[in-house]
């Protein structure tokens, strides 16, 4: 599978210098951490999961969550793990009869409860557990978190290839006397355990549940500050250069409203010098999805070194993806101190004659620009994001997507 596999070939090789990468749950694991990229969630008790798989309903999806956690009653987790092997023996039946292909698949993972549950999917998805990724680790704690690990890797000593994906989001990492300890206490397990570990989760909402907060939609989770300084030591812990994980953005809860409280927080500019007045069309309706606090919030991800996004809605996709792209500023500036991080040379001028590019202070965020390069793509100088968003949104005006 790839990114944007959803966008015709011509409008690839329109807007691509460097097209976004194949990949599958085989690939390097220093890649597939960079290849979630917009990651869905979705309750394991929701119907034909399997059927929406096979019809791509989703357009451009390439990671998701099957929950048995948060997103299911605590009634249901029975039924929910019925539903749940009932979905992967279907997949897998549609698989043997050549409906798919596996790598047609996104990368599944399910997000579990427990030790006790995971030890208990074994027997209960016997031919399903061959289509997972892996698992998603909620609340996350040293003691039981390193138990899941070692159940985790007993399970890939079977032939199974999976990974674990833990999520900081308990009080002992949000309360400030108890968090630097826990935050290091949890590195040092998932430094044991580090072929295993894909990416580093933060749930914000958990965060935020623990103080009464609920941030509206005209508010990223970088603005409300118990959370911002929060995320600031789980990035100072889990993202140093010399043992680094990938960290991936957190939630975006909101999806579709028309009520606003504070100004939209996407400029005119960009829109109206691209593509006029279908590009201030394309705002607005930008805005009354109040998609513009979920790209300003992406932008300040990336800023603060996160890559891809949770999501629980569709629509959410293509932002998550089309803001993780590479420019080829970046890519330039990245590659060149790359092919020089030989000892001969320490600061360099950029190809765009606009800055210093000095080797070692900037060789790891060069590394990591060409991983994503890989996976993400590279885009042409003249093109932004906002021609990757276009036809996501004018996608029921075939007019306007022409234009």
């Amino acid at each position: 599978m790839r990114l944007f596999s959803d966008l015709p070939d011509e409008k690839v090789n329109q807007v691509f210098y460097k097209k976004p990468g194949i990949f599958n749950k085989r690939s390097g694991k220093e890649l597939l951490a960079y290849a979630l990229g917009a990651t869905l969630y979705m309750p394991a008790t929701r119907p034909n999961i399997h059927q929406d798989l096979l019809s791509k309903k989703h357009a451009g999806l390439t990671s998701m969550v099957i929950c048995l956690e948060d997103a299911i009653g605590d009634d249901e987790v029975e039924r929910a793990e019925d539903l749940l092997s009932l979905e992967l023996e279907n997949l897998s039946v549609d698989l043997a009869k050549g409906h798919c292909q596996e790598d047609d698949l996104p990368l599944i993972f399910v997000r579990i409860r427990s030790y006790e549950q995971l030890v208990r999917l074994k027997s209960r998805i016997p031919n399903g557990m061959h289509l997972l990724t892996g698992f998603v680790l909620p609340k996350f704690s040293p003691l039981e978190g390193g138990r899941i690990l070692k159940e985790i890797r007993n399970i890939q000593s079977s032939g199974y290839c999976l990974y674990a994906m833990p999520i900081l989001e308990t009080k002992q990492i949000i309360q400030k006397e108890t968090r630097l300890d826990e935050l290091i206490s949890i590195k040092h397990v998932l430094d044991q355990h580090e072929d295993l570990i894909l990416n580093v989760r933060i749930g914000a909402t958990d965060f935020s549940g623990l103080y009464g907060i609920r941030r509206n939609s005209d508010t990223t989770v970088y603005d409300i500050s118990v959370i911002r300084d929060c995320i600031s030591d789980i990035i100072n812990i889990f993202l140093r250069a010399d043992h680094p994980y990938v960290i991936s953005g957190p939630v975006w809860e909101y999806f579709s409203s028309k009520d606003r409280l504070l100004k939209p927080q996407i400029r005119q500019t960009p829109f109206r010098e691209r593509f006029g007045q279908d590009g201030i069309k394309m705002r607005t309706d930008l805005i009354d999805k109040h998609m513009d606090g979920l790209i300003r919030e992406i932008a300040m991800d990336i800023s603060n070194g996160l890559t891809g996004k949770t999501i629980i809605h569709p629509t959410h996709i293509r932002p998550v993806q089309a803001l993780n792209t590479v420019t080829l500023e970046e890519y330039l500036d990245a590659k060149s101190i790359v092919d020089q991080a030989n000892g001969k040379i320490g600061v360099m001028k950029s190809t765009y004659q606009n800055k210093m590019n000095e080797i070692k202070p900037h060789l790891y965020w060069a590394k990591k620009i060409m991983l994503k390069s890989e996976i993400y793509g590279v885009l042409h100088e003249e093109y932004t994001y906002i021609d990757l968003l276009k036809n996501d949104i004018f996608a029921s005006d075939p007019q306007l997507a022409k234009r």
